[in-house]
C-alpha cells in the first residue's frame, strides 16, 4: 500500500491557503487512498526567533484543526514531530549526507537569509540545515509520496537526492519519495497582494483568511480583496493575479474549474460575494468541530499520544537500520 507523509509548521495560525493547498486534499483524498501520516512539525518552528509558549499553543491548535478538518485517527496517523525522537536522530545522518552547497541553494533559505541581512540581522544555523530534518521526516517512514504545495517541491527533490545517495553509499535503506501537488489552488495568494503566497506568519494580516476567523471577518477580507485593472472577467494568473486568485479560491471551494467560473461573471463584486460565501460555508463545519474538540482536550491528547506511538513504531526500524548502515554501534 502507498504510504504518504506530510506536515504543517506551527509558525502561525493556519490559513485558508493551508487548507485549500493541503489539508482539504489530505482529508478528502489522501487519508483514504494510502497509509497516511500527518504531522505538526514543531521542530521546524524553532528555526526562527520564537516565543516558546506561542509555539506550544500553535502546535496544539494546528493538531486540533487537522482533526476538526476531518482527518480521522481511525484511518490515518496524526501526531507531533517532537514526540517521536526518530526525526531528530535521522536528521543528523541526513546532514552528514547532504552538502553545504545543496543547503545554500534552497530558495527559502536564500530568501529568508537575504531579508535578515537587509535588516542587519543573522539567521540561525537550523534555518540552513532544516531541509535535512525535512528529509528525515519523510524518509523515516519509507514514504512513497509527499503531498506538498509547489513552494516545498524543491525540498522534496533534495530528499530524493539524499535518499539515492545514502542508498548508493551504504546499501538500500530508504524509499525514494516523490512530491505530489494538488491541481487546483496549490498556492493561494494573499488577498491584498496576489503576487505573494497567503502565509500564516506574515506581519500584515488584512489579506489573510485564518481558519478560525469569524464569518463576518472572512466576508470583509474577501470583499476588500485587490483585483486588477479593466472590467473584463478572465482567468489569467500571469497578468491578472487578483481575479485569478479569487477564481482559484472559489474553484477549490466548489470543485469547479476557475476558467469555467470566469465565464459566469461580469463584475468583480459578484465574484467577491460568491467567493466570500463559499469560504464561509467551507469553514463552518471546521470551526464548529474545532469548538467541540477544544471543549474536550483529553480527546486531542489521546489522538496525539496514540499517533506518536504508531509513528514511533513505524520509524524506529528504519532509523535503526540507517544507523547500522553508516557504521554506528547498536545500543545495548
Amino acid at each position: 500500500m502507498t504510504r504518504i507523509f506530510s506536515g504543517v509548521k506551527p509558525t502561525g495560525h493556519l490559513t485558508l491557503g493551508n487548507y485549500l493547498g493541503a489539508v482539504h486534499r489530505w482529508v478528502q483524498v489522501d487519508q483514504h487512498r494510502a497509509d497516511a501520516l500527518f504531522c505538526v512539525v514543531d521542530l521546524h518552528a524553532l528555526t526562527v526567533e520564537h516565543d516558546p509558549g506561542r509555539v506550544r499553543r500553535l502546535s496544539r491548535q494546528a493538531a486540533t484543526l487537522l482533526l476538526a478538518a476531518g482527518l480521522d485517527p481511525a484511518v490515518c496517523t496524526v501526531f507531533v514531530q517532537s514526540h517521536v525522537d526518530e526525526h531528530a536522530r535521522l536528521s543528523y545522518l541526513m546532514e552528514c549526507t547532504a552538502t553545504d552547497g545543496e543547503m545554500r541553494r534552497m530558495i527559502q533559505y536564500k530568501e529568508k537569509a537575504a531579508r535578515e541581512q537587509q535588516r542587519g540581522g543573522s539567521v540561525r544555523l537550523s534555518l540552513l540545515t532544516y531541509p535535512a530534518l525535512m528529509a528525515a521526516d519523510i524518509l523515516a517512514y519509507q514514504a512513497d509520496e509527499v503531498p506538498v504545495g509547489d513552494d516545498q517541491t524543491q525540498h522534496v527533490e533534495l530528499t530524493r537526492d539524499l535518499a539515492v545517495r545514502f542508498n548508493q553509499r551504504y546499501g538500500h535503506t530508504f524509499t525514494v519519495p516523490k512530491a505530489v501537488n494538488p491541481s487546483v489552488a496549490a498556492r493561494v495568494m494573499d488577498l491584498q497582494d496576489p503576487t505573494c503566497k497567503m502565509g500564516k506568519s506574515h506581519a500584515a494580516t488584512a489579506g489573510i483568511v485564518y481558519l478560525l476567523d469569524e464569518p463576518d471577518v472572512v466576508r470583509r477580507k474577501v470583499m476588500r480583496a485587490v483585483t486588477d485593472s479593466g472590467i473584463e472577467m478572465a482567468y489569467e494568473p500571469g497578468t491578472r493575479p487578483g481575479v485569478a486568485n479569487l477564481l482559484d479560491i472559489l474553484a477549490a471551494c466548489t470543485g469547479t474549474s476557475p476558467r469555467d467560473l470566469a465565464e459566469g461573471y461580469d463584475s468583480y463584486g459578484a465574484l467577491k460575494k460568491d467567493t466570500a460565501e463559499a469560504v464561509v460555508e467551507l469553514l463552518r463545519p471546521l470551526r464548529e468541530r474545532h469548538a467541540q474538540l477544544c471543549a474536550d482536550p483529553g480527546e486531542v491528547d489521546r489522538v496525539l499520544r496514540e499517533g506518536a506511538e504508531r509513528a514511533r513504531a513505524l520509524a524506529r526500524p528504519t532509523v535503526d537500520a540507517a544507523y547500522a548502515a553508516v557504521g554506528l554501534l547498536p545500543a545495548l
